[in-house]
């Protein structure tokens, strides 16, 4: 996918997409010295990461008004999201939690590169903020029953949850079936077809744990 075929899949306007050019220009300076993204996902970064990353927007509620994104590393899906949230829904508040300090200093660079506003967040997730989130997102973080446990602190009524996960998703949710009472959706990614976006619209835990 190149830079143009991802404007058009998302329909981000040239403004949106510059933006992420330079947030590209950023990755590719600073991956060789933290290893943000394995080196030769770097080959099809617009599919791999980029549109990976845009596609939750869609599933998102309409104009949100804040977004927490957990585990953020190298920004995906956070800084994506913010990019096209600046255009989309001006005034959200996209907030990314990272604890590792390289990673943070990371982000900050490229969000000031990219010239938009987000809350960035340098420490564990247990230890951020609780507060009540209109969208929840994780990548690439940890398996579903442990990412409804970290969620729980950023959600109330109406918050919704959006992992990407992989072929083996149908074995995390029955393991956080055991924990857990969910209401969740699947949805095909648009850049893996054996990969799935699970949307989880409520949960709670087992009474009988």
């Amino acid at each position: 996918m190149t830079p143009e075929g991802f404007a058009a899949e998302f329909d981000v306007s040239r403004e949106t997409l510059d933006r992420l050019l330079r947030y590209e220009a950023v990755l590719r300076h600073w991956n060789p010295r933290i290893n943000l993204v394995a080196r030769a996902s770097l080959d099809d970064v617009w599919a791999r990461h980029f549109a990976d990353s845009a596609q939750l927007v869609g599933l998102a509620p309409p104009s949100p008004a804040n977004w927490v994104d957990m585990g953020s590393g190298a920004g995906f899906p956070g800084l994506v999201v913010a990019a096209i949230l600046a255009e989309q829904a001006p005034g959200c508040r996209v907030s990314l939690i990272e604890s590792d300090g390289r990673k943070s200093a990371f982000l900050h660079s490229a969000a000031r590169e990219m010239g938009i506003e987000v809350g960035i967040e340098t420490t564990r997730i247990e230890d951020a903020p609780a507060r009540s989130v209109d969208v929840v997102s994780a990548r690439a973080l940890a398996p579903l029953d442990a990412l409804l446990a970290l969620a729980q602190r950023f959600c109330g009524s109406g918050t919704r949850l959006l992992f990407p996960k992989g072929r083996m998703v149908e074995s995390e949710l029955t393991d956080a079936r055991a924990h857990w009472h969910i209401d969740a959706r699947l949805h095909v990614s648009r850049t893996d077809p054996s990969g799935r976006i699970v949307e989880v619209r409520d949960f709670h835990p087992r009474r009988d744990n």
